[in-house]
């Protein structure tokens, strides 16, 4: 991990952090962009089954990724060099545990990585996925502030290990611990030991819980976070002088996530264990459903092989059909529907204060959705033994909270508690109904 060293055309910086599965670097992109290089433990990554595991996480990250941002770590590419295994990503750090270490995590930007972190988990569970590996070492914060979870499935893969949504749920309440103790004593830190706890019941009653105490975050949100990580950005190393060797990663990079060569058949797309060692995998599934990455080759010194000086030498027609095939992609991408609809809670808010004489108690139920299109069905169930009836409502591509209201109108003279229930009916996580309810006080 020596500064100068290139890997897939990307330089170390010198600066490194270590992982469970292996070691990061800071690195420079070949465009100049901050960027970050995992090389994994070579013993951990050295079986086929392991890396053909690696493959499946990093595809299943890529196409999560393709419908837009969901708060993971962009993925770059996954590269092979001789016995090495490496990961590209956008810039991996500060990590939280970097800045807590530093001191610069302040209430408010613990409570923002919680709620980020929260929201991220429930779309990846939503989309039937799990991070597994979930702590302050794998919650990196990026330039502009945003919160992105790191490694997600990594760990697992390796050891041929399965992630699960609970284990997630744990470690989730773990980080919010970490957290309430790091800021000390307080309000806030009381705020996220009760969201910490709150996560028993699942994580969207748990950020509900961080939301509905936000007064006890000052400077809640991406700012504070953004001007704490800055000063962890590692600089970019200078430009070596003309004839320098710049060294490499110890032989030529092959992506694992390739994209067909003029060598192989039409449509063959192969996962590479080393250069020549093609091996036919799921990747060549990820490929045909337009999620693989851009191949990325490796900067090289010393003379090039003949089939790299071929391949230089045809770099512009290689760049076009690429670019021809990136824009097919994204095209399918567009035309193909999404994920279905899939309600994960259910929260009632009541009137808190009485309703008075011939009034009206307005309730809204606040249902959290993974974002997709669809219709939810559902019934509003009052104790006034009033029949209910079943209905709809139409929920736009995006929309991750849908409020139903229900606006209860009593009449007459005396005491009345009356309680509603929301009882969503399809479609949910669990394939269960889920419900909440939340009562009123009325007199006159």
């Amino acid at each position: 991990m020596r500064e100068g060293v290139t890997v897939a055309g990307h330089r170390l910086t010198g600066r490194t952090r270590p992982s469970e599965v292996g070691t990061w670097a800071d690195a420079v992109s070949p465009d100049g962009r901050p960027s970050g290089v995992l090389r994994f433990d070579p013993r951990a990554a050295a079986p086929a089954q392991a890396r053909e595991r690696l493959v499946a996480a990093v595809g299943a990250d890529v196409r999560l990724q393709g419908g837009g941002p969901i708060g993971l770590l962009p993925v770059i590419d996954l590269v092979a060099a001789r016995d090495e295994v490496w990961l590209i990503t956008a810039r991996a750090t500060p990590a939280v545990a970097d800045l807590m270490a530093a001191g610069r995590l302040d209430p408010g930007g613990a409570a923002t990585v919680l709620l980020e972190t929260a929201q991220t988990l429930l779309a990846v569970h939503a989309a039937g996925s799990a991070h597994g590996a979930l702590h302050a070492g794998t919650v990196v914060i990026g330039e502009d502030g945003s919160v992105l979870l790191a490694e997600r499935g990594l760990l697992r893969a390796l050891r041929g290990e399965h992630a699960s949504a609970e284990q997630d749920v744990t470690a989730w309440a773990a980080l919010a611990g970490a957290l309430a103790e790091n800021c000390g004593q307080g309000h806030a830190s009381a705020a996220l030991r009760r969201a910490s706890a709150a996560a028993a019941h699942g994580l969207a009653a748990a950020r509900d819980t961080l939301l509905a105490e936000r007064d006890a975050f000052p400077g809640l949100g991406r700012e504070r976070l953004a001007h704490a990580a800055h000063g962890f950005a590692a600089p970019a190393a200078p430009e070596p002088p003309a004839g320098a060797a710049t060294g490499s990663s110890g032989g030529e990079a092959v992506t694992l996530l390739d994209l067909p060569d003029a060598a192989d058949g039409p449509g063959d797309v192969m996962m590479r264990f080393g250069p020549g060692v093609p091996t036919e995998t799921t990747a060549a599934q990820i490929w045909r459903a337009g999620q693989t990455s851009a191949a990325i080759t490796a900067t090289q010194t010393g003379e090039p092989a003949p089939r790299r000086r071929r391949r230089r030498t045809t770099a512009w027609a290689g760049t076009l059909l690429l670019a021809i095939l990136i824009a097919a992609v994204i095209l399918w991408l567009r035309q193909t529907p999404g994920a279905p609809l899939a309600v994960s809670d259910v929260d009632v808010k009541a009137p808190k204060k009485t309703v008075r004489c011939d009034g009206r108690a307005d309730f809204v139920g606040v249902v959290t959705t993974n974002g997709e299109a669809g219709t939810i069905r559902y019934l509003w169930i009052r104790s006034d033994d009033r029949k209910p009836l079943e209905q709809e409502q139409r929920v736009s591509s995006g929309d991750m909270s849908v409020d139903l209201p229900l606006h209860w109108k009593v009449t007459g003279s005396g005491s009345f508690k009356g309680t509603a229930t929301l009882r969503v009916l399809s479609p949910t996580t669990t394939g269960k109904p889920i419900q909440d309810r939340a009562s009123f006080t009325y007199k006159c």
